[in-house]
């Protein structure tokens, strides 16, 4: 890697669950970006406090709900130190929760209107190229109890189930995904004031979203928990995983439905090409927002205006849309859709 990067890298070997050799390592250093994942079923949040120590601004591409609220936690300590830190800054959650809150600031601004559902749906075929890292953290996702949020009431629903066939649009077509816990339904529903919120995932071909239906009911949630046999699974499942992202590629697409109290809805919609190029973008906007002053000293989620300016918004979803197939904000879903119908007197659904 450091051959790619060329002679403005170095290689520095550390202990991520050792204090000190992050320190050492965040020593002089501008911005920590922590991309080692999965962040399920970890209890401590070892980067982010040597960041604060050696007053680092910090990044983390995290997508579990437990450990970004427990980042969170770390605020106070953030704010002493005067450094900026953005948890779930990735791209889904991390573009994702931007594009909401865009679509949500539209609504209230233009439109005068109120949020009422908002909804995120995402689909990668295969691995995305990610390879055992995706793999454990969809896993691990498949223990944890799904948490939603129902007309402002907190409900609980079991993991990959509530299938949606939903429409990326050209270039990745309509898609099957399913209900999984992920930290954006909590922090859109209480950053953004949103009562209904969910978010779904599925994947490509057919049959792995079949294997992890499969798994959610026939594995325990203790088992599915438990980061050790997770990784034994991961071992098993890697070579088929390989072979079969060959053939099914890495494309990826989010969508975001907000739904208003007037009956205005309105959705962003992103695409791209290859997972691995789209990730390494995404997380890229907010590393350059974080070191431009876009964010405030404390940890913020991107959602947050103290995490991603609002005046700062635009420009992060153009940068992280680059090389991107598809990438649209703020409109009816007709208009991305693969096959609006047509009523008449231009009038689609």
């Amino acid at each position: 890697m450091v051959a790619t990067l060329g002679k403005n890298s170095e290689f520095a070997e550390v202990n991520i669950n050792n204090k000190d050799s992050l320190e050492a390592a965040l020593s002089d250093v501008d911005l920590v970006v922590h991309a080692a994942g999965p962040f399920q079923q970890s209890q401590k949040c070892t980067v982010l406090e040597a960041a604060i120590e050696t007053q680092t601004a910090y990044l983390d591409v995290c997508d579990d709900t437990n450990y970004a609220f427990r980042a969170k936690s770390f605020k106070d300590r953030a704010v002493d130190a005067n450094i900026s830190a953005i948890t779930t800054g990735g791209i889904y959650p991390g573009v994702s929760n931007v594009t909401a809150a865009e679509l949500v600031h539209a609504a209230r601004s233009e439109s005068k209107t109120e949020p009422d559902r908002l909804r995120f749906s995402y689909y990668t075929a295969g691995s995305g190229g990610a390879g055992p890292t995706i793999l454990a953290t969809s896993f691990l996702l498949l223990g944890e109890e799904v948490v939603a949020y129902n007309k402002g009431q907190k409900i609980k629903l079991k993991p990959f189930t509530g299938m949606l066939n939903v429409d990326f649009g050209k270039g990745i077509g309509k898609r099957d995904v399913y209900l999984l816990n992920l930290p954006e339904v909590r922090s859109a529903h209480e950053v953004l004031e949103v009562p209904t919120v969910s978010a779904r995932f599925g994947t490509a071909p057919f049959f792995w979203n079949w294997g992890m239906e499969a798994m959610t009911n026939l594995l325990p949630a203790e088992f599915l928990r438990d980061r050790s046999k997770v990784q034994q699974l991961v071992e098993w499942f890697d070579p088929l995983v390989r072979a079969v992202d060959g053939i099914a590629g890495e494309r990826v697409s989010m969508r975001v439905d907000l739904e208003c109290t007037n009956g205005r809805s309105t959705l962003a919609l992103f695409s791209h090409r290859r997972l691995s190029v789209a990730v390494g973008n995404a997380t890229a906007a907010s590393a350059v927002a974080i070191l431009e002053g876009s964010t405030q000293p404390g940890v913020w989620f991107p959602e947050e205006p103290e995490g991603i300016a609002v005046e700062a918004r635009e420009e992060l979803l153009k940068r992280a849309a680059e090389g991107a197939i598809a990438f649209v904000m703020n409109k009816p879903p007709w208009m991305v859709e693969t096959d609006p119908k047509e009523l008449g007197l231009g009038i689609y659904v």
